[in-house]
């Protein structure tokens, strides 16, 4: 691969250096790499407001549980980060596969062997992608449900954001099994992607409504006491 991506990890670029590196033309980073972005900022957001939570008086009784929300949220954030350069490296793999020298019988059939390895293993970044970001959709609906109402905005982003990232991802598994001759493996990718799919459309409606519901609570005058 040629740019912007010999010259460093792409987690470690700015966010305005990786916005260079997806338009320049080349072939990598890509869209395999873009979809897992949405997702660690996602986990970000969800970290943020199960941590704001945690701090309101109000929602003081679910501190615990909000800092346990945070703290995997953290997690989720930097392993789809990781994916990220995961991504990247498993689709140089199948550039180097595809550019194996194929004239004689035994190299044609190397190559194939190895375009297969590459293309199966192309697979498995964005099907983990498609799994983070489904566990962060079902935290950004708890914390939309039971977290601070000052912060449903940034729930609400944080859903929507996890499921763009896991349709996403679930384009690229679609894409990567395309060449897979393995009709059993590519059917259970795709049966893992689309059961993915129909559980973050649900839980993705779940959130907003909760946003929604919270968004309403949070304009409520407080009510006198004494």
């Amino acid at each position: 691969m040629t740019g912007l991506l010999e010259e460093t990890e792409l987690t470690t670029m700015s966010v305005t250096r990786f916005a260079e590196a997806l338009a320049a033309a080349s072939p990598a980073p890509g869209g395999g790499c873009a979809a897992a972005v949405p997702g660690a900022l996602a986990a970000g957001l969800v970290a943020m407001t199960a941590r704001l939570s945690a701090q309101s008086d109000p929602f003081s009784d679910l501190a615990y549980d909000m800092e346990d929300v945070a703290t995997e949220a953290d997690r989720l954030r930097v392993e789809l980060l990781d994916l990220v350069d995961e991504d990247a490296s498993a689709f140089g793999r199948v550039i180097a596969a595809r550019r194996l020298r194929n004239q004689t019988v035994e190299q044609r059939a190397s190559r194939l062997r190895e375009v297969q390895r590459a293309y199966r293993a192309a697979v498995e970044p964005p099907l983990r992608v498609c799994g983070r970001s489904l566990r962060v959709l079902e935290l950004a609906l708890e914390v939309a449900e039971r977290g601070n109402p000052n912060a449903a905005s940034d729930a609400g982003v944080a859903a929507v954001l996890a499921a763009a990232s896991l349709e996403a991802a679930a384009i690229n598994v679609e894409i990567e099994l395309g060449p897979v001759d393995d009709e059993g493996f590519r059917q259970a990718r795709i049966r893992e992607a689309e059961a993915a799919r129909d559980q973050a459309a649900a839980l993705r409606e779940s959130a907003l409504a909760a946003v929604r519901v919270n968004h309403q609570l949070s304009r409520r005058p407080a009510q006198p006491t004494g």
